[in-house]
């Protein structure tokens, strides 16, 4: 019996404490969402305040209101004097503009044509005349026009002569609904009102009209002052229904929760006031507090599912401890188990790793025997070419040769310049057989690191030197396309010269023999990759085209081949991640391969 009175007692002390903390957090998020507009108002009113602030001082200094003020009784003056009014106003698209003398008589405005001009008013009891007339200084005050009866900000500034005496004011009249229209109601909050009152507690801006030009001091029998009646004249100012409850818990003095009678029912709101920059005016941001109980409703329940939560777990908890006992005295048969278990697993393991190794060791072995098939396959390239390199190479020696001997009459003869002629023509082969050396001592080497960038164009020139080396290559028309722009790939350059190479050298072998033979090499951009098409007009190929790849197959005798040269190209550009593929031409006699290469950005 006391265990379940505690535990009524503890969810009771939940439930408050959850319901007080709801509170709290309501009345912040609420109170924030008004700071915020508060700040957003506030920065609207002081943006009009400054832009609306120096346009009086700069009117007052225009020579026509000096002079209409100084010759009061000149008619072309006063006419001079109210048609700049008149451009002033449109100017800076005020309501009114006018001028007044020392003591508050109008002499000249924008409105002099209208009926209700205010030429021959005075204004003397106006706060914007005899601050600006005391001060010296620009003046700003808010009422109620007395001719048009429409809410407006007055801006003055005292008129000086040429000797800086004060000689009249010039008022400039904005009306506010600049300001009303650029106040909306809050989009985040749910039943806001705004008001802006004076200091003496009277709004004369609302978000909703029936607010407007009401007494907000929450006194009940609070009468308007003389004060009141001439700033806001023909109007009721009524006290409002309100009744001031006090600051919540955790909020700022200027936060307080206010009910308000709205047709008959009474309302509860959180009223933020925040004065307004350089007038006696205090902005009251209303927020329906109807959203607070909602907030601690959620942290009621919250609460509720925290304490059954932890009510749950500790009987969990207890259970658990109670099934650990229990647990106990099997865990020690497991272990023994576990012990024998882990016995045989670690075998198990064991001999896995043994088979893991054995299994790495017969990959390595395999990736060692493909470089190796590979590099043989490219000596048997090199070996196949040798008679066509030996013809290449004689040629240069016999005329190096025959030049030498020349070289040795013509210096018997004294003629110099035929020796060095000579010495320019063998200095010229020995380049050439060098370039073909090197080219050839190139191709033989074996292939080293990743692969990476490569110019695709490179190997097929480098390919072409080798091919074009031998002599059974002389009389075939090979045109290689030569793009003008880089083709940057994904490859390595020289296992991409040992396949172009095979396909160069099988192209030739096609064609040998043939009345008008001719090899043709392009390039060919796609999408995402790079093709290059080596295309010949042989006799083409015979029966499925995919068993050209297969190794050992050859349809050429023992001495052009062993059948691996495809096979062995088709695993480099697998392995590089791209395709080799052939077929017959379509637009002709004889046979097409074309290599696929990944793009990739010279940056890369």
């Amino acid at each position: 019996m006391p265990y379940r009175i505690g535990v009524f007692l503890l969810f009771v002390a939940t439930l408050v404490t959850a319901w007080l903390l709801g509170g709290w957090v309501g009345y912040r998020q609420v109170e924030q969402e008004s700071l915020e507009e508060s700040f957003r108002y506030r920065q609207l009113v002081a943006n009009e305040l400054n832009r609306y602030l120096p346009v009086p001082e700069l009117m007052a200094e225009h020579p026509l209101l000096q002079r209409a003020l100084e010759a009061p009784d000149n008619p072309s003056a006063i006419l001079a004097a109210n048609e700049q009014m008149q451009r002033m106003a449109t100017i800076v698209g005020s309501s009114d503009v006018y001028l007044m003398d020392t003591r508050g008589l109008t002499i000249a405005a924008n409105n002099y044509l209208q009926p209700d001009s205010f030429v021959g008013r005075n204004f003397n009891f106006r706060p914007y005349f005899y601050e600006a007339m005391e001060s010296g200084d620009s003046a700003i005050y808010f009422a109620l026009g007395l001719m048009s009866g429409v809410r407006g900000l007055y801006f003055s500034h005292p008129v000086r002569d040429e000797g800086g005496e004060i000689i009249g004011v010039v008022a400039v009249k904005v009306l506010v609904h600049e300001l009303e229209s650029q106040w909306d109601r809050p989009t985040g909050l749910r039943e806001a009102e705004m008001v802006v009152l004076d200091h003496n507690g009277i709004s004369f801006l609302a978000s909703r009209q029936d607010w407007l030009y009401r007494n907000f001091s929450g006194m009940a029998d609070a009468v308007p002052d003389e004060y009141s009646r001439r700033r806001y004249p023909d109007r009721d100012l009524t006290p409002m229904a309100l009744k001031t409850l006090g600051t919540p818990w955790g909020l700022l003095e200027q936060s307080a929760t206010v009910r308000i009678q709205d047709s008959g029912k009474p309302r509860e709101y959180l009223s933020v006031s925040t004065p307004l920059p350089r007038m006696d005016w205090t902005l009251q941001v209303m927020v329906s507090t109807r959203s607070v109980v909602w907030t601690r409703l959620g942290f009621a329940v919250g609460g509720a599912a925290l304490f059954f939560g932890g009510l749950l777990t500790w009987l969990y908890l207890r259970e658990r401890y109670r099934r650990e006992a229990e647990l106990a005295l099997r865990g020690e048969q497991l272990e023994r188990s576990v012990a024998e278990r882990t016995a045989d697993l670690e075998n198990s393991n064991r001999k896995l790793v043994e088979e893991i190794r054995e299994r790495e060791r017969t990959q390595t072995e395999l990736r060692e025997t493909q470089q190796e098939l590979i590099q043989a396959a490219k000596l048997a390239v090199l070996g196949q070419m040798s008679a066509g390199l030996n013809h290449e190479m004689n040629q240069p020696l016999t005329a190096i040769q025959t030049y030498a001997r020349n070289s040795r009459r013509f210096l018997e003869k004294g003629a110099g310049e035929m020796v060095d002629a000579n010495l320019s023509e063998i200095i010229l082969l020995c380049d050439k057989m060098a370039e073909l050396t090197r080219q050839f001592k190139v191709f033989a080497r074996k292939s080293e690191g990743p692969p990476a960038v490569v110019d695709l164009r490179q190997p097929i020139d480098a390919s072409l030197k080798i091919i074009v080396a031998q002599q059974s290559s002389s009389e075939i028309d090979i045109q290689w396309h030569r793009p003008d722009s880089p083709v940057m790939c994904h490859g390595d350059l020289i296992r991409i010269e040992q396949v172009m190479v095979n396909l160069m050298a099988n192209a030739v072998q096609a064609v040998e023999g043939g009345a008008r033979p001719e090899i043709r090499i392009d390039i060919e951009e796609t999408e995402q990759h790079w093709k290059c098409l080596v295309r010949d007009n042989g006799p083409g190929l015979q029966g499925d085209t995919e068993q050209i790849f297969e190794p050992f197959f050859t349809t050429k005798s023992v001495k052009q081949g062993l059948g691996l040269g495809l096979s062995i190209s088709r695993q480099i550009v697998d392995a590089l991640g791209g395709s080799l593929t052939g077929r017959n031409r379509r637009d002709g006699p004889g046979a097409e391969f074309v290599v696929t290469l990944k793009k990739r950005e010279a940056m890369e």
